[in-house]
């Protein structure tokens, strides 16, 4: 099948300045889905080759035009002021929006399914999309939006498969809390969870935090490079996975349980995320910042024994949700439902 993949973003490391979560998990998807047979052509601007000046090998083809495909696949866009919203050509524009929205129009017209990825839960209940013939909605939670089908943010099965808890477990940590992500909508999260929990354990953060006067004692990295990522987890023993309400009240898991997990630092995950349980276990579950800071004492005292390693071997099962050959498997089944009932597949 040939697929047009409309994405606004990075397969490599991209560059430091920018976010983009989908750097853990785009490409093994994509690799997964050519590896399947289908053929694929990117549809929005190659980013890697102009703005990190890295030509991916030649090994993708991108089309900045209208090319014959079997299914349109979008990792949605929405409007961000002052961004996407602004006039073509003016000061820090990007077309991404403009460009998905001409996408739609083009492709919808000629009947070709579309299949929206809506990774930040940006379409509304009642969006029309949801109700067009033809379009067909995922998301990446355990409780999609009714009429919405699941697809999890993949983690290669190599990496799953390779990961080593003794190993892993017996490696130093000198920093009891770390993290790595942006500021959108997490303030919350943040403020109930990691900052209590900064005062006492030695912590990093890292990623795009504009506005963080209310956590003066909060050590704040900044926005750091794609491959720093697993080097700051490598070095923490645990992280608190901090998620928008709109995220926890959906089970949506961002792909920073991966991160984390692979390089052996454990996931405290807040108690009131949908099917918590299916993250982490029971063990590694908080309910508030104090909450969070005994369970790193805790789990400093435990360092390096056959409890931590079991610990590590438990979160790295429960990756297997997200497991990179479950969700291939469930898109290509999304695909074929949509190319035989072009009105859209069914949930």
């Amino acid at each position: 099948m040939r697929i047009g993949y409309s994405f606004w973003g990075f397969l490599g490391p991209g560059v430091t300045d920018t976010p983009d979560g989908g750097r853990s998990h785009r490409r093994p998807l994509v690799d997964g889905l050519l590896g399947r047979g289908h053929e694929i052509v990117f549809l929005q601007a190659d980013r890697d080759r102009t703005e990190a000046g890295d030509d991916l090998g030649g090994a993708y083809v991108f089309d900045a035009g209208f090319p014959d495909v079997e299914v349109l696949f979008l990792e949605w866009r929405w409007a961000i002021e002052g961004r996407n919203t602004t006039p073509c050509g003016s000061p820090g524009h990007t077309c991404d929006l403009h460009r998905q929205a001409d996408l739609l129009m083009h492709y919808a017209q000629r009947a070709v399914p579309v299949v929206i990825w809506d990774k930040d839960r940006q379409l509304s209940g009642d969006d029309p999309w949801r109700r067009t013939p033809g379009v067909t909605v995922c998301e990446a939670a355990l409780g999609p939006t009714a009429g919405a089908h699941r697809l999890l943010f993949p983690v290669d099965d190599a990496l799953l498969d390779a990961a080593a808890p003794a190993a892993l477990a017996a490696q130093p940590r000198p920093v009891g809390l770390g993290y790595v992500g942006n500021q959108y909508d997490r303030d919350e999260a943040f403020d109930a969870f990691f900052a209590p929990a900064a005062r006492t354990v030695p912590h990093v953060v890292g990623g795009k935090w504009p506005r963080t006067s209310a956590w003066p004692h909060v050590t704040f990295l900044g926005r750091v490079p794609f491959a720093e990522v697993h080097h700051i987890y490598g070095r923490s023993l645990a992280t608190v996975l901090l998620l928008p309400e709109r995220y926890a009240a959906a089970g949506q898991m961002t792909q920073r349980i991966f991160e984390a997990v692979l390089a052996g630092c454990l996931p405290l995950a807040p108690a009131d995320i949908r099917g918590v349980e299916t993250f982490v276990p029971r063990s590694l579950i908080v309910r508030d910042g104090d909450d969070v800071a005994r369970h790193v004492e805790t789990l400093r005292a435990l360092a390096g024994s056959r409890e931590h390693v079991e610990l590590l071997a438990a979160c790295l099962e429960r990756l297997d949700v997200f497991r990179l050959s479950r969700q291939v498997e469930a898109l290509d089944s999304i695909f074929a439902q949509v190319t035989t009932h072009p009105e859209g597949a069914t949930s």
